[in-house]
């Protein structure tokens, strides 16, 4: 509690002490009232309550420790790209992917002065390399801080006329401050993307197509991720992601995270990630769920 602005306490109290009284209902997200992460909650679950936390780290702990049902955490932009490291946060934390959510991303700059008195400006580094372009015409100073809506509520408790915060325009009425110009974002498509974590949730079968998530290391041998990938080609499974990482500082391994489009009990998806188990040293799903949004040229 203490680890957020003044102005936000009294908010996040009361909706820890909502979401403690009936934590089935209970979704957790990282930042501070009024955060995009809130935004999509609401948007996700309209009968759900939303339980503010102040990191990653935490909304995950919360649901494995009962307070909250799932979580909701933003893993990429379409502007900045990664926004949490899900590879690392999910494989050892128990929880499982069972959704996602698109939210589109709009930003206003909001303080408590005017436009002309703003030198520096205060967000998460998402919001400011969302809106890189806007700040460096401007000549305005970046500050990073823990989310975008903490960061507005920790401008209106300094409450000097030359900081001003980056964040969704709601969370100015909700501190208290102006709201000094809108639409900084360098791009109308402006989307991030959110998955659902839960402690458990079985591989859905339903109606309408699906997602799996998973990461792999492959064997240490020539055209190993060539070959891994191989089976995905060869059976018409639509790889909408591939991203590599390093775990534990070494250069030695890489890993990867995938998203695909099917199930694993699929024919092809089957064939597919058997292939791929057959090159690689170990494979990890983590959690097929139903697609949000189209993918590619889809409609």
């Amino acid at each position: 509690m203490e680890s957020y602005p003044a102005p936000a306490r009294a908010l996040v109290a009361q909706m820890m002490a909502a979401a403690a009284a009936d934590p089935a209902r209970a979704v957790a997200f990282q930042g501070a009232p009024g955060a995009n992460s809130h935004i999509a909650v609401e948007q996700a679950f309209p009968e759900g309550l939303a339980l503010p936390c102040f990191s990653f780290e935490d909304a995950i702990d919360a649901v494995r420790e009962g307070r909250a049902d799932r979580a909701m955490i933003p893993i990429e932009n379409s502007l900045h790209g990664r926004v949490a490291d899900i590879h690392f946060l999910l494989p050892e934390s128990g929880l499982v992917i069972t959704g996602e959510h698109f939210l589109p991303i709009r930003y206003a700059l909001m303080g408590t002065g005017a436009m002309e008195d703003v030198a520096e400006v205060m967000s998460h580094p998402q919001a400011l390399g969302q809106c890189r372009n806007w700040l460096r015409a401007r000549g305005l100073r970046p500050i990073s801080y823990a989310d975008t809506a903490g960061a507005a509520a920790m401008v209106a408790e300094i409450g000097a006329k030359r900081t001003a915060a980056i964040a969704p325009p709601a969370a100015a009425q909700l501190y208290g401050l102006d709201i000094l110009a809108d639409g900084l974002e360098d791009a109308e498509h402006n989307m991030t993307r959110f998955v659902i974590l839960a402690l458990d949730g079985q591989p859905v079968r339903e109606a309408g197509p699906v997602m799996t998530t998973f990461i792999f290391e492959v064997k240490n041998i020539p055209a190993a991720l060539y070959k891994a990938m191989g089976g995905f080609a060869t059976n018409g499974v639509n790889m909408t992601k591939l991203e590599s990482y390093q775990r534990g500082g070494s250069f030695a391994a890489t890993e990867f995270y995938a998203d695909i489009e099917g199930h694993p009990e699929d024919p092809a998806v089957a064939r597919a990630l058997e292939e791929l188990a057959f090159h690689s040293k170990w494979v990890r799903i983590l959690g097929t769920y139903p697609r949000a949004r189209a993918r590619g040229g889809e409609a």
